[in-house]
């Protein structure tokens, strides 16, 4: 099975508490499930950082259902493309709340490759690894 993923940025529509989101979340979670795709949503109280990964039948479904969505604004695509494995295996969706200074280093990484590093490039993080290090306490 082939597999893509995506990564992108958004302003929210309206502000959102915690538990608008978390019920956000849980519907996205469970559409994720059926399409068989996994990832991380990143809030810092007013914009979103999103990477899905997950089989393209499935992907393009949800990216469909969250580029139509009214909860955000301003949709910007980071990074599309195919991954060898998954990088965020554990939850059909997950959000966890960041500061503004997580939020820029997460957005403005590297995200020419999905993968993360190739060999001889530059000792910054990808966007990738930006995720999976901020994702890494919530992970049991």
């Amino acid at each position: 099975m082939t597999l893509q993923a995506i990564a992108y940025a958004s302003e929210a529509a309206i502000d959102l508490s915690n538990d608008q989101l978390n019920r956000l979340v849980e519907k996205a979670a469970a559409h994720n499930r059926l399409a068989g795709v996994t990832g991380i949503l990143l809030f810092d109280g007013s914009r979103f950082l999103q990477y899905i990964e997950g089989p393209d039948d499935g992907l393009s479904m949800v990216y469909s259902r969250i580029v139509n969505s009214r909860e955000h604004c301003n949709v910007v695509e980071l990074a599309r493309g195919r991954v060898s494995e998954r990088r965020m295996p554990y939850w059909s969706m997950r959000w966890i709340l960041i500061v503004d200074t997580q939020f820029q280093e997460a957005a403005f990484s590297d995200w020419t490759s999905l993968g993360g590093r190739t060999a001889g490039s530059r000792p910054v993080p990808s966007g990738v690894e930006r995720l999976a290090e901020i994702a890494a306490p919530y992970i049991a």
